[in-house]
């Protein structure tokens, strides 16, 4: 069974074909990240806009990579939440048009749940086992997730606040450092002190949940009182009063701190829940230190995506939807809505 999988839910257009839920045909992403880089993040119109202007291209090369057409398409999957709302109605729109003209079965796909199903399309190795625990950390999200099956999930903590992928991207702006704010922390952590400044790890009443402001305006304080200014000093200032070894330092403790949280709720939910297996999945799965915590911690072998399928990308939309065709009735394109701010809180199945 050939899915075609459409994402856009942010600053990513993309369009996949897979196959029976694991064999990857196909993966075009055309990246928006040149764009909102000159503003230090995403800018939701301009994001729209783009996505109007290379969804229809990156579907028709999409196909055209899979060797296939419409014919040989059985259905489509698409991110319907969450995200921008007017990024996901490009994408959500496109999908119900071409499934009524060309008459194919449309299933809407949970974005955040589909970071995890990229998992399921790693070349040469078996699919994780249930019951999984799934750490997803984007730039948008940061959760725990249990998995007991397809469909059938427990969501155990995520954020109360900011996303690390978020507070990555605020932290590289406050020191200096270009937009997406994960890359450039990890290849300036490289030279930095991980232990330079005491940074602080939030307490929360539910131990799966995460929080990052505080370490985030921790971070700005530190900055502040090293570069020898009052709290009311402009922080769009900041970056030119940081040297290079502070820039370093701070993105070393920082990275060090951030990492250290994600990998002691999995810890905690591991020990709790003795799953069979543990994903990362999102954007921030691609960093190498949350890798080599993560592998010092956790007693057995993690599941990676590779690094093209950590960040948003429809391959993973149409791996889920696959399993999602097993199960439930195809939607009416008619009746489609998009959900910006929908969380994990509960199955699409139940």
């Amino acid at each position: 069974m050939k899915i075609l999988g459409i994402e856009s839910s942010c600053d990513e257009t993309s369009a996949a074909v897979v196959e029976d839920g694991t064999r990857l045909l196909s993966n075009v992403v055309h990246s928006q990240i040149d764009i909102h880089a000159v503003y230090g993040g995403v800018v939701p119109e301009v994001a729209a806009r783009s996505h109007l202007e290379v969804v229809l291209p990156v579907i028709d090369k999409a196909l055209a990579d899979a060797n296939t057409d419409w014919d040989g398409i059985d259905a489509i999957g698409v991110t319907y939440a969450p995200g921008l709302v007017g990024s996901l109605l490009v994408g959500s729109l496109t999908a119900r048009t071409i499934a009524l003209l060309r008459n194919k079965p449309l299933y809407p796909i949970h974005h955040v749940e589909g970071h995890v199903y990229a998992n399921w399309l790693i070349e040469d190795h078996e699919p994780p086992r249930f019951p999984l625990l799934a750490l997803i950390v984007s730039g948008g999200h940061s959760q725990l997730v249990l998995f007991r099956g397809h469909g059938d999930y427990e969501l155990l903590g995520q954020t109360q606040d900011d996303a690390v992928g978020e507070a990555f991207d605020k932290v590289a702006k406050i020191i200096g450092l270009p937009y997406p704010g994960g890359p450039s922390i990890a290849q300036a952590a490289e030279e930095g002190d991980p232990h330079a400044f005491k940074l602080p790890k939030a307490r929360m009443q539910n131990p799966y949940d995460f929080s990052f402001s505080g370490l985030k305006t921790a971070v700005l304080r530190t900055v502040q009182s090293e570069v020898g200014v009052g709290y009311d000093f402009p922080s769009h200032q900041l970056p030119g009063k940081v040297t290079e070894k502070l820039r370093r330092d701070i993105a070393a403790s920082f990275q060090n701190i951030a990492v250290e949280t994600l990998v002691d709720k999995a810890e905690r939910a591991f020990q709790d829940h003795s799953p069979a297996s543990v994903v990362i999945a999102g954007g921030v799965a691609a960093s190498q230190e949350l890798r080599r915590q993560l592998s010092e911690r956790l007693p057995l072998e993690i599941n990676y995506a590779p690094m093209s399928l950590c960040t948003d990308n429809a391959a993973m939309i149409a791996s889920l939807c696959y399993f999602y065709a097993q199960k439930m009735p195809a939607a009416d394109p008619r009746a489609g809505e998009v959900i910006p701010s929908l969380s994990m809180t509960k199955t699409a199945w139940s």
